[in-house]
């Protein structure tokens, strides 16, 4: 079945209407259709109904109106025939109903002041314009009057009266003095509606000549002026004056003073009064009010309330003014003028009447021939309008009968019409305020279908969206749309097809596989046409990335990224929007192809920002928030409160957070008496806490600053708050660090940290020494010393313990009682050396040293330790002038043993112990002679491999660097290499000593041999030395190698290849061991000699080592 939007109604006659309405053809806005169809006369453009003109310009009275054939246009004069051919003054335009009476030529706009209409006539009809009244404009002068001077007591009323002359339309009044400047006007003085200036109470100030009233006419710009009004306000003093001087002495004079007044209603007068007006307009009520003091106004609508939104008050509340009123707002309102003395009221009875409206206008019929159809014309107004029908301009109870029309009150219904049945009628709906008139007319066609939706009309739609194939189409009778797939295809019926009765095919899902041609075809009885129309349907652009929500220092970089995913054949745009405005125009704004950065970020920069993505087909946006942080704006408005001798209490109000929480707040405070200038850490309290109560000290003018923090950083300090000087007191505390240590064996220097200025308490901050040797029976010695932290002792015996402390005083009292810490006099160099100093030797690299501790009362001062100093003299193994280097290590304490590590084998050492204090060292022990074993050799000092011949090498050495003890013998072990780098069989030789040389024959010729050799001693072998080395070949071949060498073309061969044996050699270089060039190192490792173990050190005590030189001439 296919699908069609209709309307459904439970109402059998308005199903009726309906139908009626339904089977009606509408006419399609094209052009080219409207061109060749008939059609009755259309009123497209008219004057106003009430048409002021400008008496000194022509006069153009508009009518323009459309049809089929183009209409002729006639007009009426005050209900008859104007001919227009028979005034020379009236011309009409080409083309069109206007008219134009020329004015500026000799003609009056009084003379053609009357109510015209415009008939608009074609064979199919006639429409007529409203009655269009026209008047000329008028701003006659004011009429010449006497004004006398107004002479009026202080705090009295006043009313100037205006009364300008009646123009058309009524003037613009205002009040303005002899140079032309507005009057002030106040809640005292203010002009009403009617133009009269009204004066709640007069003030000496008031007093004036030139109270002018102006009258603007706008139509014709002029301004007409009332002769000045004399105001002259008389105060009660000058009154008295004026009274005594013409009166004697026995009469009873004088003036009461200026008294104030309760209310009374200056306009409107009376305690009621009625107001009509219309729906829609504005409406405007006044009271105006005298009384001293100047009263105040107040609406209120009885029994409702004043209307939101349309309800405005002017004039200083004298005037309510409520806009486009309706019946709803008739009713009771009140105006109340009041002072202090007391009130008074008025009460305006507002009626609403209204001007006929339209319910439902008459609509424009198009008939095929034999159908049906009806006209509305429903209004309403208050009285309800009486409605009248004309047929073609004239009253249809006179109008030719036709047997297809019936008229039931504000409707006409049609049936069975025929072409003859076209003709234009106008609705007449009027009432005592006014009249609408409207022209519908009935067209009755019979014309063939036409579709209008051009051919071919491709349709681009995003895949799983609506699809709307147009198929505009017209023709009388209405005809029937059907819709195919392709050109032959089969019909689109089912649920997934929408048909709407306008010809459209909605496809309400369109998906891919919807692509392709779609047929229309159009039938009525008068014949059939078809159309075929395109759709195409495209992937949606979609945001695969959307920008995310971004929180940016300050002076920081942000990106937003916007990335996307669209149909190949639409060109997307890419717009970014800030709070879904413009992007701000600054160059810090950079535009990406898929991102937006910011550089340089500020606070204003914060926001919403959006990427917008637009194709031809659709759109699709996200947003994210950036917010900007910083750290915190300083504190403000700091304050002291309860200032106590020891604590006050500092309030303050935060700075802007900057998008990032306060956590906490930071006071620092500065003593402008004795550091000015220099701030220092008070406290620092919770983020959510604005008030804290400081503990002070005595004698410090104080001053605070509070410091913001956020997690970005501290914001700048606030401005200081006011100065707070604390009353002096005795000191608190007394100075700290108090320690006592001779500088010479002789004395002892006493030391100790002052006390900060904000310590002192007072002025005239001095310390009280005091000292005794600890251990005696002595009395305290005590001196009061100035501002220092320094006193020395003089002619004390070496390094004896006292007791010692030091008090804080000032000018008010001392600070409360010191400890005592216990210091030494001076120190001396120890006197003794060790004694019995042992050496026991437990390798070739590491002995061990004993002695005995000396007295401690020889030390004369506290013990650090002792030092052993230790070198070699000589080296067993052989004689020679040396560098000789002296090694320190030191013990800490009272240590008496400790280990010598790093000495060299089969060597002869000395040592000797000496005993360190915080003076120096004492004397040496006696130097101890000590030798150690003999070791193991280092390797030789080089092993080189010459003359090479077919079954020979010869091998030379040099002695090792550190023979270590006497050498016994070498060791040789040698094995070939073959091509594919595996060692052969391994030969040993022993070597004697003395030998620094060897020749090895019966090799094979042509092969890589391997070497390995190291040196012995007695304790055993030594580290060795490899090296590599290859016999020659055979004489034949090796003289056809000197031939071939000999070659220019080797020679280039060579050259040609040079460059791949440079990178080749690199390559090596890199990974060779120092045993040879080939990659064998796995293999010589598991043949390396087997007797060279890895030296393991015993485990001793150590001490921290230090190194001396010297020069022996001593053989070795």
């Amino acid at each position: 079945m296919m699908k069609k939007r209709s309307i459904s109604a439970s109402k059998a006659s308005l199903v009726l209407f309906l139908c009626q309405m339904i089977s009606a053809l509408d006419v399609p806005l094209d052009s080219k259709l409207l061109e060749e169809l008939s059609q009755p006369p259309t009123i497209t453009q008219q004057s106003p109904k009430d048409y002021i003109v400008d008496p000194r310009e022509n006069i153009v009275i508009q009518c323009e109106a459309k049809g089929k054939p183009p209409p002729s246009f006639s007009w009426t004069r005050n209900g008859t025939h104007f001919d227009i051919d028979k005034d020379a003054q009236v011309t009409m335009k080409p083309n069109s109903g206007t008219l134009v009476v020329n004015i500026m030529n000799g003609g009056k706009a009084e003379a053609y002041e009357g109510v015209y209409q415009c008939t608009a006539r074609n064979e199919r009809g006639a429409a007529i314009s409203n009655n269009i009244v026209i008047r000329p404009s008028r701003s006659p002068l004011w009429t010449k009057e006497k004004l006398e001077p107004n002479h009026v007591r202080e705090g009295d009323s006043l009313v100037l009266h205006c009364r300008p002359p009646v123009g058309l339309p009524p003037p613009i009044i205002f009040w303005m003095d002899n140079a032309f400047q507005r009057l002030p006007q106040s809640e005292r003085v203010s002009q009403g509606l009617n133009g009269d200036l009204y004066f709640s109470n007069v003030q000496p100030e008031d007093t004036r000549e030139d109270y002018i009233c102006y009258a603007r006419f706008n139509h014709t710009q002029t301004i007409q002026q009332k002769q000045p009004i004399s105001v002259k306000v008389f105060s009660m003093d000058s009154l008295n004056d004026t009274i005594a001087a013409n009166l004697s002495d026995t009469d009873i004079y004088g003036a009461k003073p200026v008294t104030e007044r309760q209310p009374i209603l200056l306009t409107p007068t009376g305690s009621t009064s009625t107001k009509v007006e219309l729906r829609g307009n504005v409406l405007l009520l006044e009271c105006i009010a005298a009384g001293l003091p100047t009263p105040v106004i107040r609406w209120i609508k009885e029994g409702g309330e004043l209307p939101a939104n349309r309800t405005f008050f002017e004039n200083f509340k004298k005037t309510l003014k409520i806009t486009d009123v309706s019946e709803a707002d008739s009713g009771n309102y009140k105006c109340i003028a009041r002072n202090i003395l007391g009130s008074a009221h008025h009460v305006i009875s507002v009626t609403v009447k209204a001007a006929p409206y339209w319910i439902t206008a008459p609509r424009n019929l198009v008939l095929s021939p034999g159908e049906d159809g009806t006209l509305i014309c429903r209004a309403n107004g208050n009285p309800k309008p009486n409605i009248s029908w004309l047929a073609n301009g004239v009253p249809i109870s006179i109008a030719p009968e036709d047997p297809s029309r019936k008229v039931d009150g504000d409707t006409i219904i049609f049936s069975h019409v025929q072409e003859r049945s076209s003709a234009v009628y106008q609705c007449n709906a009027s009432n005592e305020y006014g009249y609408l008139l409207a022209n519908a007319f009935v067209n009755v066609l019979a014309e063939p279908p036409r579709i209008l939706t051009p051919a071919n009309k491709l349709y681009q739609v995003i895949a799983d969206s609506p699809a709307l194939l147009d198929c505009a189409y017209f023709g009388s009778p209405k005809p029937e749309i059907e819709w195919f797939r392709g050109v032959k295809g089969s019909i689109l019926r089912g649920s997934e097809y929408i048909f709407h009765d306008n010809g459209t095919l909605e496809i309400p899902v369109a998906q891919k596989d919807s692509t392709g041609t779609y047929t229309c075809v159009a039938r009525n009885e008068l014949g059939k046409i078809q159309n075929e129309v395109q759709l195409e349907v495209k992937d949606p652009t979609m945001i695969i990335k959307q920008p995310e929500y971004k929180v940016i220092q300050r002076y920081g970089q942000v990106s937003f990224e916007c990335i996307i995913k669209h149909d190949t054949t639409l060109l997307p745009t890419i717009i970014w929007l800030k709070d879904n405005g413009e992007l701000p125009d600054d160059e810090r704004f950079l535009v990406g192809k898929d991102n937006l950065t910011i550089m340089n970020v500020t606070d204003k920069d914060d926001g919403t920002y959006t990427c917008i993505v637009n194709t031809t087909l659709d759109s699709v946006s996200a947003s994210a928030v950036l917010t900007v942080v910083a750290r915190p704006n300083p504190p403000f408005d700091l304050e002291l409160t309860g200032q106590l001798e020891r604590s006050v209490e500092l309030s303050w109000i935060p700075g802007d957070e900057n998008n990032s929480p306060i956590t906490s707040f930071v006071i620092e405070y500065e003593d402008g008496l004795h550091e000015p200038g220099v701030w220092h850490y008070q406290t620092e309290v919770p983020g959510t806490q604005t008030t804290v109560q400081l503990k002070l000290s005595p004698y410090v003018n104080y001053s605070f600053r509070v410091i913001a923090v956020n997690e970005i950083g501290r914001s700048q300090p606030s401005e200081p708050s006011e100065q707070y000087l604390t009353k002096s007191a005795n000191p608190d505390e007394n100075p700290s660090n108090v320690q006592g240590i001779g500088s010479e064996p002789d004395n002892l220097v006493i030391t100790w940290e002052s006390l900060k200025g904000f310590q002192s308490n007072g002025p005239g901050l001095q310390y009280k020494v005091s000292w005794r040797q600890k251990d005696v029976d002595d009395e305290w010695t005590s001196v009061i010393v100035a501002n220092v932290s320094k006193y020395i002792v003089s002619g004390t015996p070496t390094f004896v313990p006292y007791e010692i402390k030091v008090q804080a005083l000032n000018d008010l009292g001392y600070a409360p009682e010191p400890s005592e810490v216990i210091g030494h006099s001076g120190e001396d160099l120890p006197m003794v050396a060790p004694g019995n100093v042992q050496v026991h030797v437990i390798n070739s690299t590491l002995a061990k040293v004993h002695w005995d501790p000396v007295p401690l009362k020889t030390v004369r001062g506290h013990l650090q330790g002792y030092k052993v100093y230790y070198w070699k003299v000589q080296s067993l193994s052989r004689r020679s002038r040396r560098h000789v280097e002296k090694k320190i290590l030191t013990f800490r304490g009272n240590k008496t043993f400790g280990m010598l590590p790093g000495l060299e084998p089969y060597s002869s050492y000395k040592l000797n112990v000496r005993v360190v204090n915080g003076k120096g060292e004492g004397p040496a022990s006696p130097d101890k002679v000590f030798k150690t074993p003999e070791g193991v050799p280092s390797s030789p000092s080089f092993l080189k491999i010459t003359n090479p011949t077919l079954d020979s090498l010869t091998l030379e050495w040099g002695l090792p660097t550190h023979p270590n003890g006497i050498l016994t013998s070498y060791i040789l072990k040698f094995q070939p290499i073959n091509n594919t780098h595996e060692l052969g069989p391994l030969v040993e030789i022993r070597i004697p000593a003395n030998e620094s040389s060897l020749i090895l024959k019966n090799l094979n010729y042509s092969t890589r041999y391997k070497f390995y050799f190291n040196a012995q001693t007695s304790v055993g072998s030594g580290s060795q030395i490899t090296e590599e080395a290859v016999t020659i070949m055979d004489e034949a071949m090796a003289s056809r190698q000197v031939d071939i060498a000999t070659q220019g073309w080797f020679i280039g061969l060579m050259c040609a290849v040079a460059l791949l044996i440079l990178i080749l050699l690199i390559v090596c270089f890199i990974r060779r061991n120092k045993g040879g060039k080939y990659p064998v190192k796995e293999k010589e490792d598991a043949h390396a000699d087997p007797e060279i173990q890895p030296m393991k050190e015993d485990d001793g005590t150590f001490g921290e080592y230090r190194l001396f030189s010297f020069v022996s001439s001593a053989p070795f």
